[in-house]
């Protein structure tokens, strides 16, 4: 009722089964209060209620997941409809079931005049004013449409705006929602419209409630697929997955296809519902206690259930975060035994309060790794200190840190970690590294699942032959790879120091380090203040190299690489501000005649220049060539000098002068 469930539908229906078993066992234990012979919930107190005219029964949920389901209702249906196998399949209507909050809207003489939640299926919630901001639905109808017409549908909000919704509650320090649904049902309930219109929520039509009957001049379906085509072209939203399905084989069919474009949608579904199409039949089939007999809902696996929390520990990713993981007692969530689930990193796990032995709510949306959703308050155990970060690698031993206004932790081994090897490896061979061609990401897998090399200076160790004996690997791919890396020994120091993969050292750091320390082992030895004179190296930048370059694993590496025969070019310092376009900022745009645009690149960064790829206020100059977009025009707006490759030249030529 308030939109704050203390358990996941997965649970709930586990619980609700085990009701429903006990009660076939002990009829004498059923009453009228019993959830199984009632639909939850009230009306929430501050909104009006709302009797309806014809009930808002659910529909029978069926959780056997697998193919047997849709079988069993069919067999279902064709027993209570007296049919045999030899006559022909049943007509049905398949649809998604929707995760969201059902909603009856009415209209009277075809404008919207009341909107009203299920509430315990007799009685609702008068939600209109909060329906009204809902643009997808129609406030009058179109002509045609009867007197008397109460559309049922749900109520939801998309995924994307859901992130959305939960980036702005971050930001204004707010209360963020656990799910879509929730998310949707409170903002229905809000007492302020003009807060429920800052809520993103779209609608889907799927039914009828009361309708002026065809004797009194109303509508006569013969169809259910009839009418939602009607509702459709009548401006109601009717979800484009609905389809017609003939017997249990496409029943089957359709709930496999659901649910394997699930995590696609943009929206949440947890199963799909069969209606018997005719609606003569479904007259025919009637009611039983608060379920219709000619439907049912046929479910996923859950993909939240609760589960306890045994340990808490570490992984390293390839990038070195440091990421906290949940060891959970197994349970069986979103198709899968779950055993492990990400707590994503500190501030995370502190925020959901999260510590060993708690009962915990796990989420595995498709092939989406398992996270800790929240935990469940009422079944935490005695106290139980806070999980805190390691200081040092689970893997390598080198130090964690998290930088300053970062929120992820960080191993700092990054050419030593086993954990980072093959990230570091490809980092290390790119084009604007060491440029290894023919050093790719399988080629990798490869070296590094067969324990061929244990990190960056094991590359240059690596021989013909037993290259040309790996998978997609010849004599001729082979040599080339070995000339390839000969090759790469002869780099430059800029090079070399962006292949490191350092943190926040890009190329052009790289390159203003390169031309103001000049010589490796100068660098390796600077304090953060030596490094913040570098142009563009800040105390967050100066304390990722210095760090770096404090780890003996970091060391030990770079010297095994010079003792494998690499030799970047080294000189004498030059201090950006002795350059002739120090300072400068040039953006370059088009196709120049002669120049490439990393020769013209190497060329305005050899004379000091800064080259950025947007245009600003703060452009020195935009040199643009042929088919010249909108950074030209850009530039022309705000009155940012514009060269040709001439004047680019002269530029230059001038500087150095």
């Amino acid at each position: 009722m308030l939109d704050a469930p203390s358990v996941p539908d997965g649970e709930y229906d586990r619980v609700y089964q085990r009701l429903e078993r006990l009660e076939a066992e002990h009829p004498g234990l059923v009453t009228p209060e019993s959830p199984t012979q009632r639909v939850l919930g009230s009306a929430m107190q501050g909104l009006a209620p709302v009797r309806h005219a014809v009930p808002m029964l659910s529909i029978r949920t069926e959780t056997d997941t697998e193919a047997s389901g849709a079988q069993a209702f069919d067999a279902r249906i064709r027993r209570e409809l007296g049919l045999q196998e030899a006559d022909p399949p049943v007509e049905y209507v398949a649809e998604p079931k929707f995760d969201g909050l059902a909603m009856g809207l009415r209209y009277e003489d075809r404008r919207l005049v009341q909107a009203a939640t299920r509430g315990d299926g007799e009685v609702g919630e008068d939600v209109t004013h909060a329906i009204r901001t809902i643009r997808q639905i129609p406030l009058r109808l179109p002509a045609g449409a009867p007197p008397l017409l109460e559309v049922r549908g749900e109520v939801y909000m998309r995924g994307p705006d859901f992130e959305r919704l939960n980036q702005r509650q971050q930001q204004l320090g707010e209360k963020t929602f656990v799910n879509p649904r929730n998310a949707a049902a409170g903002a229905v309930r809000q007492l302020d419209a003009r807060i429920a219109a800052q809520r993103p929520l779209s609608f889907f039509a799927y039914g009828l409630g009361e309708v002026t009957p065809p004797e009194q001049g109303g509508p006569e379906w013969r169809t259910h697929y009839e009418l939602l085509r009607q509702l459709k072209d009548w401006g109601f939203p009717v979800a484009e997955q609905v389809r017609l399905a003939h017997g249990a084989a496409e029943l089957v069919a359709f709930h496999a296809r659901m649910g394997a474009a699930r995590a696609t949608l943009p929206y949440g579904i947890d199963g799909v519902v069969y209606k018997v199409n005719s609606l003569a039949l479904q007259r025919q089939l009637g009611f039983v206690t608060r379920e219709p007999r000619w439907a049912v809902a046929h479910k996923y696996p859950p993909q939240e259930m609760v589960t306890r929390v045994e340990a808490i520990d570490v992984q390293v990713g390839r990038t070195g975060k440091i990421t906290p993981v949940a060891r959970l007692a197994p349970v069986f969530v979103g198709g899968a035994t779950v055993t492990n689930a990400t707590l994503h990193n500190l501030f995370e796990l502190r925020r959901k309060r999260v510590r060993v032995g708690d009962q915990v709510v796990v989420r595995r949306a498709g092939d989406v790794i398992p996270e800790v959703v929240g935990v469940v308050d009422a079944r935490r155990p005695a106290y139980v200190p806070n999980f805190r970060m390691p200081r040092a690698c689970p893997v390598c031993g080198s130090s964690v840190v998290r930088e300053h206004g970062e929120i992820e932790h960080r191993c700092t081994g990054g050419l030593f970690c086993a954990a980072q090897r093959k990230q570091a490896l490809l980092h290390f061979a790119s084009r604007k590294a060491m440029d290894i061609e023919g050093l790719g990401e399988k080629l990798v897998d490869q070296l590094v699942d067969g324990a061929l090399i244990h990190g960056l200076p094991g590359l240059y160790a690596l021989g013909e032959e037993q290259l040309a004996g790996l998978e997609r690997m010849a004599e001729k791919s082979a040599r080339n790879l070995r000339e390839a890396l000969e090759k790469s020994k002869h780099t430059t120091l800029a090079r070399f120091l962006y292949a490191l993969g350092i943190r926040h050292v890009g190329e052009a750091t790289a390159k203003d380090l390169a031309r103001h320390f000049g010589r490796l082992d100068v660098l390796m030895e600077a304090d953060a203040d030596a490094l913040m004179q570098v142009s563009d190296v800040g105390p967050v930048v100066a304390e990722s190299i210095r760090t770096f370059f404090a780890q003996p694993h970091n060391r030990e590496v770079v010297q095994a690489l010079r003792d494998a025969g690499v030799q970047p070019q080294e000189g004498e310092p030059l201090p950006a501000a002795a350059l002739p376009l120090a300072g400068k900022t040039v953006v370059l745009t088009g196709t120049l005649p002669t120049l490439a645009r990393e020769e013209a690149k190497a060329l305005l960064e050899a004379a000091g220049a800064r080259v950025a790829g947007s245009v600003s206020k703060k452009t020195s100059y935009v040199v643009a060539g042929s088919e010249a977009g909108s950074k030209l025009a850009k530039a022309q707006e705000l009155g940012v000098p514009v060269l040709d490759e001439e004047g680019l030249r002269a530029l230059l030529a001038a500087a150095l002068e």
